[in-house]
């Protein structure tokens, strides 16, 4: 499925963003076990264009990475300064009238890597001690509900109900 801001739409999907519809056939406590389902019964030849996989109770969970200290905060803001630098640098070296130069790109780099560090230097000094952790956030759910159209509803449930008396591949 493509964005909702463009690109090609499967046939049947709506257009903006909807409240799922369908009837649960299953219903898993990781989203690798409801795709594993979703997987059963492609391979058994279901219409899995009936299908939805629905994230429900999500929450948002962050996990703390480490912690922050000023040098880790100018060696990260000089790291993504020098990336811009050198594309800044790569794009007005190209564009030279005589043939590709390295000085833009080193110039680029310098002056990427000063910017860098003098704007993470700002950030961080204006939180004040606030936040000093960095982290990654991942919104996840409470359990996943795979919901099937009702022309089909029944005959999917009773597939992931003989999925369901398989060994899962974790402990066969």
């Amino acid at each position: 499925m493509s964005s909702p801001f463009g690109g090609k739409q499967p046939a049947g999907q709506p257009r903006l963003p909807t409240p799922p519809s369908g009837w649960p056939i299953g219903s898993y406590g990781t989203y690798g076990e409801a795709q594993r389902a979703v997987d059963y019964l492609a391979e058994s030849e279901f219409s899995v264009e009936d299908v939805t996989i629905v994230g429900v109770d999500l929450m948002l969970v962050e996990r703390v990475i480490g912690r922050l200290s000023w040098g880790r905060v100018l060696g990260t803001g000089a790291v993504s300064g020098a990336w811009f630098g050198l594309v800044v640098g790569l794009l007005l070296g190209m564009f030279n009238n005589q043939g590709f130069a390295w000085q833009p790109m080193l110039t680029g780099l310098v002056f990427g890597v000063l910017s860098g560090v003098v704007f993470a230097a700002i950030g961080y000094s204006m939180s004040k001690g606030r936040r000093d952790f960095s982290s990654a956030s991942q919104l996840v759910a409470g359990r996943y509900d795979v919901l099937c159209q009702p022309r089909t509803a029944e005959q999917g449930r009773d597939l992931l109900a003989k999925l369901a008396m398989r060994p899962s591949p974790s402990t066969g």
